[in-house]
């Protein structure tokens, strides 16, 4: 199966072309421009120089949420566009999920590594979810969602087994746990390489997790937009 995946979720912008067997081809940026402006020449140099087209795709991927609005509606746009043109299936796969296939594959000895995926939602909260890495299986612990730093942090510091942290908030919170805590020795903080979403990472858990029709994939945002809150805020001010 050749499957074509799109992360535009953050400030990293990539796109991947995978089989179950091999990643073909791989270009991940960091990007100050719009992700609109740049993920479709992306796509189109990634294709030419695997020597493949749209129409050898048989999946397509894209990051779901959580993560930047306006970069989830992009990525979205972008693979349902392909998918109708192109009569193909997508799947949608969280950020989270996404992040924590950096280690697909990893087989330590002896099981028992959880993984958290973090990424900074705003001011103290975290978006976060646990995955259980079992014979180089990515296995979900716990749904995606999003909490206080300091209950997160309080969490893990509690965890008995092995811990890796990845994603953009965890050196952050890595830093902020050796402060506060002296048993961290069973927190590891994951290499730059594997903190950063890769769509190939997307690719193989959409393989995993299953394809569908691109009517289905929608953006999961785990909490509403800062526009909406303070229209939310001013409403309250104006019963008071």
């Amino acid at each position: 199966m050749l499957v074509l995946g799109i992360d535009t979720s953050g400030k990293t912008a990539s796109c991947a072309l995978c089989t179950e067997d091999a990643v073909l081809a791989q270009n991940t940026f960091v990007t100050k421009l719009t992700h609109s402006q740049v993920i479709m020449p992306m796509v189109k140099q990634m294709l030419a120089d695997a020597g493949k087209t749209l129409s050898d795709v048989d999946g397509f991927a894209a990051i779901s949420g959580p993560g930047s609005y306006t970069g989830l509606r992009i990525g979205i746009a972008a693979v349902k566009g392909l998918c109708f043109g192109l009569d193909k299936k997508c799947a949608g796969v969280s950020s989270l999920m996404s992040l924590a296939y950096n280690f697909k594959g990893y087989d330590p000895a002896g099981d028992g590594y959880i993984i958290y995926s973090v990424m900074h939602a705003r001011q103290d909260l975290v978006y976060n979810a646990v995955f259980k890495l079992i014979n180089g299986n990515i296995v979900r612990e716990r749904e995606d969602g999003i909490m206080p730093l300091d209950k997160l942090e309080g969490e893990l510091a509690g965890r008995t087994g092995f811990v890796i942290l990845t994603g953009d908030y965890a050196e952050t919170m890595y830093a902020s746990l050796k402060e506060k805590y002296s048993h961290y020795k069973h927190i590891f903080l994951a290499p730059p390489l594997l903190r950063a979403p890769l769509a190939s990472s997307l690719c193989y858990a959409a393989m995993d997790n299953g394809f569908g029709s691109p009517d289905e994939l929608n953006a999961e945002y785990l909490q509403i937009t800062k526009a909406e809150k303070e229209l939310i805020d001013k409403s309250k001010q104006h019963m008071k």
